[in-house]
C-alpha cells in the first residue's frame, strides 16, 4: 500500500489485552467450528437426565449449583470418553449456555455467571488434576510421534481442558462494576491460588512452561500450543498484573525506597503522542531519482526556504504532516519522495488552516522530562576537573572547588534532573548482602513465587517461545526440521474446494498472529515483572533471551513488508466466537474471505510489533555489547522502514533504538537521515549530557561482548545462589543445633579403624584421665 504524508495516523489504543470478545474468539480456531454444537448437545444430554424440561436459563441458583457440582463429580469417572463427555458439557456451560440466548450480550452475562459459579463448586483444580494426566499420558505422546501428519483430532482432550480453563481465566480477570461482593471475593481468591504453589506444588504459569518445552522437545508434537500460550500469558497477566497495575507498584516501591517522585506518568504521556510522518518508500524513491535532473535548480530553493521554515517555527505544535516535512534527509540516497508536498512544483505550499481545537488539545514542548544518572554526573565532574585543575576525585560529585562558574551551573542543572531508579539502589543491597548473607530478608509475592517456580529451567523456557516464535513469524521458510506449530489447526481431513482451502489459509495465518501476539506479549509481561521485582531476575532472563538470539530474531521479523502485517486481513469475522453461536451463518464466498473485515489495522498484530520493539529495548538498553549488536546486524534500514507505520507508541519504540545506535552510524547516515534525527530529537527523553547525534561518547569504544556478558552473569549467578541455592550453602552460616537430646541422638557414622581401636580409645581419653565431678556438675 502506499504510503503519503496524508496517510492518516491509526486509532489504535495499546492496552494489556483486546477487547473481551476479540480476546474470546482468538481461542477457537475456525477448524473447531462444528465443535459448538458437540458441546451443546453433551450438555444437553446430561442435563435432560437430571433435570426436567425447563431450560439453563430458567433454574434458579441452587439448582444451577446442583447441577454444576453433579457434573463435577462426573468427571472423575475412569471412563476415558465419559470423562470427555463431561468436560464439553461444562466447555458448554463456560461458552455461556448460548443455545438460550439471542444475542452476544446475553452470552457473555451467562459465561460471566457459569464460570463464576464453576469455579466455587471447585472446578478449576479438577481440570488442573486432569490436565496434568494428559500431559503425563505417555500413550497419547507415543502416539502422535509416530504419526506422519498431526490434526486437530490428536489434540481433543487437551483442547477441551485448555477451553475451560482459558476462559474461566479470561472471564473472572474482566473488571465488571456490576459484580457480586461475593464474587469479588471469589475472583480475589482465585488469583491468589493461580499465583501460588497450590497447583502440582508450583504455580500453575510453570505447569504450562513445561508444556511448552515438552512440545518444543518433539516428545509431544500433538499439544495445542497456540492455547498453552494464550492460557500461559492470561495466567500471566492476572496473577502478575498488567500495565497500569506495573506503574502502581513502580510508584509505591519508590515511596517505600525513599526516591522521588516519577517526573511522569508514562502510558499517560504515550497515548497522548501524535506520530510523525512516515519515510519514503522505495519506489517513491527510484521515481524522484528520474525526475531529479530536470529539477536540480529547484532543489536548491527549497532546501534554503524548508530549513527556513523549520528554523522559523515551533518544531513542537501540533502542525499537520506537511509542514513536518523535512526535504532532502531521511533516507540513505539523499533523496525524498515526490508525494512529500516540499518537492512539488511550487517553492513553499500554502499553510493548511487548522481548527483552534487541534492546536490546544496538545501541549507545547518535550513530552519527556529529562533525566541523568548519578554515573552522567561523576563522568562531566571528572572530565571538568583533570581540564581545569588537573586532579580527579572519583565518585565524589559534590566538591566543587577551583571549577568556573558555568561548570557549577552545568552541575545544579544536572544534579536538579537526577533519576536514581530502583534497579540502581537494588544492585547496592546485592553488594552489601553479598557481604553479609544473613541480613537479606526476601519479600514474598506473585512475582518472586513465578521466579522461584520457573529459575530451575529458566534457559529451556525462553528457547522454546523463541523456537515458537520463529516458526509462527511470517518471514520464516518452511523448514523440515522446524517444530509444527499447527496440530490444533489443521483438520483430519485437507480442504477438497478452493473456498475450503481460502478459509483454511486465513485460519493457519491467522493463528500464526496470535501465537506471535502471545508469546510477545508473555516476554514483556514477564521481563517488566522481574524488573520491578528484583534487577538480577530481569537480567538473568534478558540475558538467557540474548544468548538464544532474541536480538536478531526481532530484527528478521521486522525485515517485512511491516505495513502488510499490520494491515493483514486474516479474520472471518462471521466465524468469530461469540457471533457465531448466536447468528445464523451467511454463506461464504471466495469473494467475501479475499475482501475481509473492513478495519483499518489489525489489533492483535500491530500489538504484537510494539511487544516486540519493546523487549529490544528492554535488552538493549545501557547494554553497550547488545546495542552493537544492533548495528552488526544491520538494524537501522530495517527499523527505519517500521517508522511507515503511522502510530505514535510504535514510532516511539523504533525511535530509541535508533538513537542508542546513531553515533555508531557514521556522519554521512545522520546527515541523510535529517528528519529521523529531528523525530528522536523531539519524541524521545533526552539524557542531558548523551552527545547520542555526535558519536564522541564515551562509550564509543570498542566493544568485547564476551566480557559484558561475563561480568554481568557472575553478579546474576551471586545473587541466586544467595537466594535460591539452598544446596551449596557455606555450612559457616547454618544455625547450630544447640538441643542436646536432638544432638545425641543423631547417628554418627565412625571409621572402620577407630572401631577396630576402640578399646584404646577409651583407655587413652577416659580412664586413663582423671575427672572432678564435682566441677562439671557445678
Amino acid at each position: 500500500m502506499q504510503l503519503n504524508s496524508e496517510f492518516p495516523d491509526l486509532e489504535f489504543e495499546y492496552s494489556d489485552t483486546d477487547k473481551w470478545a476479540a480476546e474470546l474468539s482468538e481461542l477457537y480456531s475456525y477448524t473447531e467450528g462444528p465443535e459448538f454444537a458437540l458441546n451443546r448437545k453433551c450438555f444437553e444430554e446430561e442435563f435432560r437426565v437430571h433435570v426436567s424440561d425447563k431450560k439453563w436459563t430458567e433454574l434458579d441458583e441452587a439448582q444451577h449449583r446442583a447441577h454444576a457440582m453433579r457434573l463435577l463429580d462426573s468427571l472423575e469417572v475412569t471412563a476415558r470418553e465419559k470423562r470427555l463427555k463431561v468436560a464439553r458439557a461444562i466447555l458448554y456451560m463456560a461458552q455461556g449456555t448460548f443455545a438460550e440466548c439471542s444475542s452476544e450480550v446475553e452470552v457473555q452475562h451467562w459465561m460471566r455467571y457459569n464460570i463464576f459459579l464453576l469455579l466455587d463448586v471447585g472446578t478449576f483444580s479438577a481440570l488442573v488434576e486432569l490436565l496434568n494426566m494428559e500431559i503425563d499420558n505417555s500413550a497419547a505422546c507415543s502416539s502422535a510421534v509416530r504419526k506422519p501428519a498431526i490434526s486437530l483430532a490428536d489434540s481433543t482432550d487437551l483442547r477441551v481442558l485448555l477451553n475451560i480453563m482459558y476462559m474461566m481465566v479470561e472471564t473472572i480477570q474482566q473488571d465488571d462494576p456490576a459484580d457480586k461482593p461475593e464474587w469479588i471475593t471469589i475472583k480475589e481468591t482465585f488469583r491468589t491460588e493461580l499465583g501460588s504453589p497450590l497447583f502440582n506444588n508450583e504455580p500453575i504459569s510453570v505447569m504450562l512452561f513445561g508444556m511448552v518445552t515438552k512440545f518444543c522437545s518433539g516428545h509431544a508434537p500433538h499439544f495445542p500450543m497456540k492455547k498453552v500460550l494464550l492460557l500461559l500469558w492470561k495466567s500471566i497477566l492476572f496473577t502478575l498484573g498488567g500495565f497500569e497495575r506495573l506503574q502502581s507498584i513502580k510508584v509505591r516501591k519508590r515511596e517505600e525506597l525513599g526516591l522521588p517522585p516519577l517526573p511522569e506518568d508514562s502510558i499517560r504521556v504515550i497515548r497522548s503522542m501524535r506520530a510523525a510522518s512516515p519515510p519514503a518508500s522505495a519506489s517513491d524513491l527510484i521515481e524522484q531519482q528520474q525526475k531529479r535532473a530536470r529539477r536540480e535548480h529547484k532543489v536548491a530553493l527549497i532546501k534554503q526556504d524548508n530549513l527556513d521554515a523549520f528554523n522559523e517555527k515551533d518544531p513542537y505544535k501540533a502542525d499537520d504532516s506537511r509542514e513536518d516535512e523535512d526535504d532532502n534527509d531521511d533516507n540513505d540516497n539523499s533523496i525524498e519522495a515526490e508525494t512529500f508536498p516540499l518537492e512539488r512544483d511550487e517553492v513553499m505550499p500554502p499553510p493548511i488552516p487548522h481548527p483552534p481545537s487541534e492546536r490546544v488539545s496538545f501541549p507545547k514542548g518535550l513530552p519527556w522530562a529529562p533525566k541523568v544518572r548519578e554515573k552522567d554526573i561523576e563522568n562531566f565532574l571528572e572530565s571538568s576537573r583533570s581540564k581545569f585543575i588537573g586532579y580527579t576525585l572519583g565518585s565524589d560529585t559534590d566538591t566543587v572547588v577551583g571549577l568556573p562558574r558555568p561548570i557549577h551551573e552545568s552541575i545544579k542543572t544536572l544534579k536538579q534532573h537526577k533519576y536514581v531508579s530502583i534497579a540502581e539502589l537494588q544492585i547496592i543491597k546485592e553488594e552489601e548482602f553479598q557481604k553479609t548473607p544473613l541480613s537479606g530478608v526476601m519479600e514474598t509475592c506473585a512475582t518472586e513465587l513465578l521466579y522461584q517456580g520457573i529459575l530451575p529451567s529458566l534457559p529451556q523456557y525462553m528457547i522454546a517461545l523463541l523456537k515458537i516464535l520463529l516458526a509462527a513469524a511470517p518471514t520464516s521458510k518452511a523448514k523440515t526440521d522446524s517444530i509444527n506449530i499447527l496440530a490444533d489447526v489443521l483438520p483430519e481431513e485437507m480442504p477438497t474446494t478452493v473456498l475450503q482451502s481460502m478459509k483454511l489459509g486465513v485460519d493457519v495465518n491467522r493463528h500464526k498472529e496470535i501465537i506471535v501476539k502471545a508469546i510477545s506479549a508473555i516476554l514483556l509481561l514477564l521481563l517488566k515483572h522481574f524488573k520491578l521485582n528484583h534487577i538480577y531476575q530481569f537480567e538473568y532472563m534478558a540475558q538467557h533471551l540474548v544468548f538464544a538470539n532474541c536480538i536478531p530474531l526481532i530484527l528478521k521479523f521486522f525485515n517485512q513488508n511491516i505495513m502488510s502485517y499490520i494491515t493483514a486481513k486474516n479474520s472471518i469475522s462471521v466465524l468469530d466466537f461469540p457471533y457465531c453461536v448466536v447468528h445464523e451463518l451467511p454463506e461464504l464466498t471466495a469473494e467475501s474471505l479475499e475482501a475481509g473485515d473492513n478495519n483499518q489495522f489489525c489489533w492483535r498484530n500491530l500489538f504484537s510489533c510494539i511487544n516486540l520493539l519493546r523487549i529490544l529495548n528492554k535488552l538493549t538498553k545501557w547494554k553497550h555489547s547488545r546495542t552493537m549488536m544492533l548495528v552488526v546486524f544491520k538494524s537501522a534500514p530495517i527499523l527505519k522502514r517500521a517508522l511507515k507505520v503511522k502510530q505514535a507508541m510504535m514510532q516511539l519504540y523504533v525511535l530509541k533504538l535508533l538513537k542508542v545506535q546513531t553515533k555508531y552510524l557514521g556522519r554521512q547516515w545522520r546527515k541523510s537521515n535529517m528528519k529521523t534525527m529531528s523525530a528522536i530529537y523531539q519524541k524521545v527523553r533526552h539524557r542531558l549530557n548523551d552527545d547520542w547525534a555526535y558519536g564522541n561518547d564515551l562509550d564509543a569504544r570498542p566493544w568485547d561482548f564476551q566480557a559484558e556478558e561475563c561480568a554481568l552473569r557472575a553478579n546474576i549467578e551471586r545473587f541466586n545462589s544467595r537466594r535460591y541455592d539452598k544446596s551449596h550453602s557455606n555450612p559457616d552460616f547454618l544455625p547450630v543445633d544447640n538441643c542436646l537430646q536432638s544432638v545425641l541422638g543423631q547417628r554418627v557414622d565412625l571409621p572402620e579403624d577407630f572401631q577396630m581401636n576402640y578399646d584404646l580409645w577409651l583407655e587413652r581419653e577416659v580412664f586413663s584421665k582423671p575427672i572432678s565431678w564435682e566441677e562439671l556438675l557445678q
